[in-house]
């Protein structure tokens, strides 16, 4: 989540994953993937440098938390899998109901 000002100057926060596009014309107008519209004061320049920090302070967090894990949870972290120990079973899958 990023913070940004609304025209009127009051505070939001915005799930940056939901932004589609962003245009100057000339207030920064971001259209989200659901078809909404938010104008907001900062420039492009500044919504983009405010994602990428989030998204850079995201993954030093991810980054942290792989380095307490040995090699196994690592990769399993990396494939997106559950790890188990050298063994035992992976856990079952869910049948469709």
């Amino acid at each position: 989540m990023i913070e940004l000002t609304r025209l009127n100057g009051r505070a939001m926060m915005l799930n940056s994953d939901l932004i589609k596009t962003a245009e100057a014309s000339p207030d920064t107008m971001l259209t989200l993937i659901n078809g909404e519209k938010v104008i907001v004061r900062e420039e492009i320049a500044e919504v983009v440098e405010r994602i990428l920090a989030y998204r850079a302070r995201l993954l030093a967090v991810i980054a942290r938390r792989l380095e307490h894990m040995g090699e196994l949870g690592r990769a399993a972290a990396l494939a997106s899998l559950p790890a188990t120990a050298p063994g035992q079973a992976p856990p079952a899958a869910n049948p469709a109901k």
